[in-house]
């Protein structure tokens, strides 16, 4: 099989169901949930021995459920079941969330994206998941989308935050808060 089809050279790609521009709606959202994808297998990467085990574990399944996110996207039309993402997905990063948030120093301040290499990986994860978010959110006020879709890549932003963190408390680099900011975590 080749890897090139050809089918794109005018611009145009295949949803579920039907074709559509390049520079659809669609294609934009789930196109930033892969470019994500890319940068959570950086990370990945980066999450080397048994101190980041279980971390590299969630970044991994978590590359799943983002291919998850992109399918559940490239319908041309809403179905109304059979849809990957569920409220499940969810509600594992709410807890894996609340079980690092007892492991970490309390948060008052803003924080500058840094640390550790995967700290600092983590925080690019963060960004560039929160830009998707915007295109799904785009993409939900102009069409009827799978509505998981939005809480899930909500809530994993939270997730990169809270991830960055610990990355930088297990490998002992020190977080760098934003020096003109008062408190704002209570």
């Amino acid at each position: 099989m080749k890897i090139y089809t050809r089918t794109g050279d005018q611009g145009s790609t295949a949803l579920i169901g039907g074709q559509v521009r390049k520079d659809d709606p669609r294609v934009e959202a789930y196109g930033s949930l892969d470019e994500l994808n890319s940068f959570v297998g950086q990370a990945a990467a980066l999450a080397d021995g048994e101190l980041f085990a279980e971390l590299k574990l969630q970044l991994v399944r978590i590359q799943h459920e983002l291919f998850d996110c992109g399918s559940d996207l490239a319908y041309a039309r809403p179905k109304e079941q059979g849809y990957k993402v569920h409220a499940e997905l969810t509600a594992n990063l709410e807890a894996w969330i609340d079980a690092w948030e007892q492991e970490l120093p309390p948060l008052e301040r803003f924080i500058l994206p840094g640390g550790s290499p995967l700290a600092a990986a983590l925080h690019v994860c963060r960004t560039v998941c929160r830009r998707a978010e915007r295109r799904v959110v785009s993409l939900a006020a102009e069409m009827e989308i799978h509505t998981e879709v939005l809480r899930y890549v909500n809530r994993l932003s939270d997730y990169f935050f809270t991830a960055s963190r610990l990355a930088n408390v297990k490998a002992g680099a020190a977080e760098t808060e934003y020096k003109r900011s008062g408190k704002v975590f209570r």
